[in-house]
């Protein structure tokens, strides 16, 4: 048997030996800065952000501390009121009273309040083929951002193909089955919901646009399809107001959505 002072015995390396060895792979993985840079200016990702010690470098922890205070902003601050009456959005609300219900309450945002509900039911449309929704969602900053520019070629986009759209609606505090039940109270063929996604430390200006054929309370996330990711750094608003033309279209021709419109996927699920 080898002695504990045998060089050639089985066993872990020291400690140390290990940490060097990290060291070196660490230096080399890093070693090509052109190559990290390369990768790090296509991603928000934090990559070769560097440390002082076992300390983030300062640059870093500042910038760290201001994307997540711009990602709490997005969550906490309001749709501007202005916005709304431009875009001539009719305005309405759920159950949730304010934002930390909203965090807390996810279902009390998948209803509209009595009074939204008459309103809708009083200044909205009837038995749209398509019903539009906006909705703060988790980032006004997501709405502020990407709606002025994505409801418009929507809307026209649709009308230029002959599809009838609803009145559309501004929901506060919204979650993304409030659609079900606007689509269901209005009898609208299909239901899409513009809302606002979780804010991440890259990006605070994420939107996703679901979208639902024969809305009613209660449908399964699974029936609904989704475009997501909707930003200049990701899905262009310009791109995903046309792709989510040519999905409506197909949705209504096909009279379904989420797994029921594609063939693969029903394959998939009754497999």
């Amino acid at each position: 048997m080898a002695s504990d002072s045998d060089p050639d015995a089985d066993g872990p390396e020291p400690t140390a030996d290990r940490d060097a060895k990290a060291d070196v792979e660490t230096d080399r993985a890093i070693a090509d800065e052109e190559a990290l840079r390369r990768i790090a200016d296509r991603t928000p990702t934090r990559l070769g952000v560097g440390r002082t010690g076992p300390r983030p470098t300062t640059d870093s922890l500042l910038a760290f501390r201001a994307d997540h205070a711009v990602a709490r902003d997005a969550v906490r601050s309001r749709v501007d009121d202005e916005l709304l009456a431009d875009l001539d959005l009719v305005a309405l609300r759920t159950n949730v009273a304010d934002a930390d219900q909203y965090l807390a309450r996810p279902d009390l945002g998948r209803e509209l309040d009595a009074a939204s509900r008459e309103r809708l039911l009083e200044e909205c449309d009837p038995e749209p083929e398509v019903q539009l929704v906006v909705s703060d969602g988790l980032s006004s900053t997501a709405v502020e951002a990407n709606i002025p520019e994505l409801l418009p070629i929507l809307r026209d986009g649709l009308a230029e193909r002959g599809i009838s759209v609803g009145t559309p609606v501004f929901v506060e505090f919204g979650r993304v089955d409030v659609m079900d039940a606007i689509g269901e109270e209005l009898g609208a063929d299909c239901c899409v919901i513009l809302i606002g996604e979780r804010p991440g430390l890259g990006s605070a200006e994420s939107l996703s646009a679901y979208l639902v054929y024969g809305p009613e309370r209660g449908t399964a996330t699974s029936r609904k399809s989704v475009v997501s990711n909707v930003h200049d750094g990701g899905l262009p608003p310009v791109e995903a107001g046309a792709e989510l033309v040519d999905l409506i279209e197909e949705t209504l021709a096909a009279e379904a959505s989420g797994i029921d419109l594609r063939e693969d996927d029903r394959e998939f699920r009754e497999s």
